[in-house]
């Protein structure tokens, strides 16, 4: 049962190698077998013909997930450098039988939870792989034969064979046969049982062929099997192997997939370091360094870098020279990325990192054929995708929208919808084209798992609109708190879910109505001013949540003072502090609805700069928002700022009110670099603290002014070295200090204007 000797012809090869691939094509083509059976799940038996569909293009992978429970799922991936792609083309195109022999996915689903999560790290069992065995095979056949390095010796005597006629095709499968026979004699099952109940399962299919096609078939399998299939085993003794396995019902089909998601570095254990590097070994048919150095160089180009064809020819001889020297037949990656740092990049990591991440792993994404099984939302999906010309592509790329377009405000919508029900292809990010409610910036970056989680969401409907709305109803309902519906609402609003908004602001209505927490209250009524900003750039009739929001501030204007008031901790402070903050800008937001909101927000800002038992953090941000708004006088804001750091204040809560003040990254700085009088009562009060007392507050005051951009903290460095009050000194002297004008130029200040003008109108 090995090749060259009577019963079937046993592959044993490691997955993902183009070595393998190549040699496998090579073994099929001198037997020649009446059938193939190869490593996999016998549920994608079904899906077996897709492969042969123009539509087909590796990197894909077969997905089985329990029918009732689309998130318990697992992957196998193929490559068009993969021996069993290879297995299975060869097949096809000569008419020969094809199946898998596996254990049914059927069982490996409905394995116990650690069981199932051990096959999805490991991706497909029984390959050459370090990350799933206690032993290395590899690194074992490596040291016997003198290497360092598992993967050079892969390399050296798999993967640089066969660039030109193969003599003896079966001769590496029997040497590496031979070489497992003698790990599993030492290893035994290399503590994974699961492995006997999968080559069991596989010995049954063997046997089934048997029948069919007598001993005339081919296997291709992980190279650790071949042992074990080719040992005599009893039918009594697989059944009993076999008997009393769990089993949910499944459903299949192929998904792309990534030479990313390939990559052992992702986690998959069954992956290889580099497969861009593996798949450039498959497709080039000669000179693999010559024309590898040559995408290098197009690469690098596409960056502006200088790369000409001498560096390439260059790069290929040193590469050559290493190979040389280091006693290797032909050079690998490794002597072609030192020779590409050397020559290419100038000795350089960083566009060395760039040829690993492009080219060494790559983003190659593959596609499917249109008559794949689907789910209805997946079909969906689809068809807006191609309808708005979203490519879905497995490369980090951003989007930039802009929402005054149909089509571009098309996508944001189906984008937002997504993220609602739990399909994150695209993330909001900062935009760089400028601000203002109607730009998006969106990172696209499809990743192969977003497939099963279209699947999960499609228990909610089978459109993407549809979905999102019964998603977004049944989260109203089972929300615990108020923040997360008016979260909920935002994202309603964002997605144009109108039909599910009466549902939300239902929920929103009625837990809005039974909280008193101020802090929960506070929390909640920023997302709900963004709502009604985005509902009316995206022209949503939001009346009914405008009239939540107002009842919620009007709510949040009574009760926060006695909140303030009623012995918080720092912790505590600082969170009320920060929920200050987010209603300030809410009822900037509100205002315009309702101009006397903000006249009543200016009372209770009042109330907390002026009350005592209010902790200094908040005092002190409430006297800063006022100041910015321009409702308080210069001399009022340095008159509370004496009281707040007279010598009868406790140093910590002095301390507490200069970061409100004048900390979290609001212009504080800037403002004492402009107002003297505020900067000589922080620093007369600073030198005043007791030695003791100071050691307790300076964490506090250099989190404060560390926040600050580095000319600000050097001008105040400046303006405290001279002291405080120097600048008002020498201007009254008719002098100005160094740095300072003695007066306002304004005809320079009017072109300043001129041009911040410009830019405010432009976004």
């Amino acid at each position: 049962m090995s090749p060259g000797a009577a019963g079937p012809l046993l592959l044993g090869v490691r997955h993902h190698g183009p070595g393998s691939a190549r040699a496998v094509r090579a073994a099929l083509d001198r037997a020649q077998p009446r059938a193939v059976l190869i490593e996999g799940p016998p549920e994608g038996d079904a899906l077996l013909a897709l492969a042969a569909e123009p539509g087909m293009r590796p990197p894909v992978a077969l997905l089985a997930h329990a029918a009732d429970d689309p998130g318990r799922a697992a992957f196998w991936p193929l490559a068009g450098f993969s021996p069993e792609w290879a297995a299975l083309r060869w097949a096809q195109a000569r008419d020969v039988p094809v199946r898998f022999i596996d254990l049914p996915a059927a069982h490996t689903l409905a394995a116990p939870e650690d069981d199932a999560e051990d096959e999805q790290e490991e991706g497909r069992p029984g390959a050459l792989r370090p990350a799933a065995l206690p032993v290395d095979p590899l690194g074992v056949l490596a040291r016997t034969a003198g290497y360092e390095d598992p993967e050079h010796w892969w390399e050296d005597v798999v993967e640089h064979r066969g660039t030109g006629e193969v003599r003896d095709p079966l001769a590496a499968f029997e040497a590496v046969g031979e070489a497992m026979g003698a790990l599993r004699e030492a290893y035994g099952d290399a503590g994974r049982p699961r492995d006997l109940v999968r080559e069991a399962h596989m010995r049954q299919r063997m046997r089934a062929a048997r029948r069919e096609f007598g001993e005339d078939y081919a296997v291709v399998c992980g190279a650790w099997h071949v042992p074990a299939l080719r040992a005599g085993s009893t039918v009594a003794a697989d059944r009993a192997l076999l008997a009393g396995l769990p089993k949910v019902k499944v459903e299949t089909t192929w998904v792309p997939w990534t030479h990313r998601r390939l990559a052992r570095a992702g986690g998959y254990g069954a992956g290889v370091t580099s497969p861009g590097w593996y798949a450039h070994l498959f497709a080039a048919r000669d000179r693999p360094v010559e024309r590898w150095l040559t995408k290098v160089a197009g690469l690098l180009r596409e960056e502006d870098r200088q790369v000409s064809s001498a560096h390439v020819i260059e790069a290929v001889r040193l590469a050559e020279t290493l190979a040389a020297v280091r006693g290797r037949p032909l050079p690998g990656l490794a002597e072609t990325l030192e020779a590409a740092r050397a020559v290419m990049c100038d000795g350089s990591d960083v566009p060395l990192a760039l040829i690993e991440d492009r080219l060494v792993v790559g983003d190659v994404l593959g596609e499917v054929p249109d008559a794949a099984p689907a789910v209805p939302l997946q079909r969906d999906l689809t068809r807006r995708q191609r309808s708005l010309r979203l490519k879905a592509e497995a490369q980090r790329r951003d989007l930039e929208l802009d929402l005054r377009k149909d089509s571009d405000a098309a996508k944001s919508l189906l984008l937002h919808r997504l993220r609602l029900l739990g399909v994150d292809w695209g993330t909001p990010t900062a935009s760089r084209s400028g601000t203002g409610t109607f730009r998006e910036t969106w990172r696209l970056c499809w990743e192969p798992e977003l497939s099963v989680r279209v699947a999960e969401a499609g228990i909610w409907g089978t459109t993407v609109l549809g979905a999102a709305t019964a998603k977004a109803e049944g989260d109203a309902a089972a929300a615990g708190e108020l923040g997360e519906v008016t979260a909920l609402a935002e994202r309603c609003l964002l997605a144009g879910l109108s039909q599910a908004l009466p549902a939300v602001l239902r929920a929103l209505a009625d837990r809005a109505a039974l909280d008193t927490d101020v802090a929960r209250l506070a929390k909640a009524l920023p997302a709900l001013a963004r709502s009604l900003r985005y509902g009316d750039v995206r022209g949503t009739d939001a009346a009914a949540l405008r009239t939540v929001a107002a009842g919620l501030a009007e709510r949040i204007c009574v009760a926060l003072p006695p909140a303030c008031a009623a012995g918080l901790d720092a912790d505590g402070a600082a969170e009320l502090r920060g929920h200050i903050d987010g209603v300030h800008g809410a009822v900037g937001l509100l205002a315009d609805a309702d101009p006397g909101l903000r006249e009543r927000w200016s009372a209770v800002l009042r109330t907390l700069a002026g009350r005592e038992s209010v902790p200094g953090g908040i005092r002190g941000r409430a006297v800063r928002l006022l100041l910015d708004d321009g409702r308080l006088a210069g001399g009022e804001t340095a008159r509370l700022m004496g009281l707040a750091l007279s010598p009868a204040a406790a140093p910590a809560d002095a301390a507490g009110w200069i970061e409100g003040f004048a900390g979290g990254g609001a212009g504080g700085g800037t403002l004492l670099v402009h107002d003297e009088r505020l900067l000589g009562l922080i620093d007369a009060w600073l030198v005043s603290v007791p030695e003791g007392a100071f050691i307790d507050v300076l964490p506090l005051l250099r989190r404060t002014f560390g926040a600050y951009e580095p000319g600000v903290r050097r001008t105040l460095g400046e303006l405290v070295r001279r002291g405080p009050g120097a600048r008002a000194a020498a201007t009254a002297a008719g002098a100005a200090p160094a740095g300072f004008a003695p007066e306002l130029d304004e005809a320079r200040a009017a072109a300043a204007a001129d041009v911040a003008r410009l830019l405010l109108t432009a976004a």
